[in-house]
């Protein structure tokens, strides 16, 4: 689990690195007061997906913390560290005892199973991870929307233009 997460990190971080790569070059190249309104928001479109993708990473090497202190086995490793939380005490004395742990791709968590089929998130994840990714990733889909949304005003017009001269 802790290598796959690792992995997915790591493709996060590439992806990351690749969009803010495009949407630099992009604005750069046009130069932000000359580029078109398409041009720009692509490129912030970009950006922001850059910005989403390198939160997210961050939130998953916090999981990967968790993980690596869950499958960490020796004494005192039951239940695992990172599910003692606040509580997890009065719980295992009311007979509810910890049976398992997963993780959680999106809201990005570390969430322990309970024997009464409950589960809880333990808050290794920052509080900030999940909703600023949302935010990010909405704010660059709502660039890429309206980057081709103007792109297609524009061609409109000029086909109006053509049409007419």
């Amino acid at each position: 689990m802790l290598l796959l997460l690792l992995l997915f990190v790591v493709v996060v971080v590439i992806v990351a690195v690749a969009l803010c790569g495009y949407g630099g070059g992009t604005l750069a190249a046009h130069g932000i007061r000359r580029a078109s309104a398409p041009v720009r928001l692509r490129g912030l479109a970009a950006l922001a997906g850059a910005g989403a993708c390198a939160l997210y990473a961050w939130g998953l090497l916090a999981v990967c913390g968790a993980v690596l202190s869950a499958e960490d086995g020796g004494a005192d490793s039951s239940p695992p560290q990172s599910c003692r939380t606040q509580g997890w005490w009065e719980r295992h004395q009311q007979g509810i005892e910890i049976v398992g742990h997963t993780v959680s791709y999106v809201p990005l968590g570390f969430v322990c199973e309970t024997s009464d089929g409950g589960s809880y998130d333990t808050g290794d994840v920052p509080g900030y991870v999940n909703p600023g990714v949302v935010a990010l990733a909405l704010t660059a889909a709502g660039c890429a929307i309206g980057a081709g949304y103007a792109s297609e005003l524009r061609a409109r017009a000029e086909s109006r233009k053509e049409q007419a001269g």
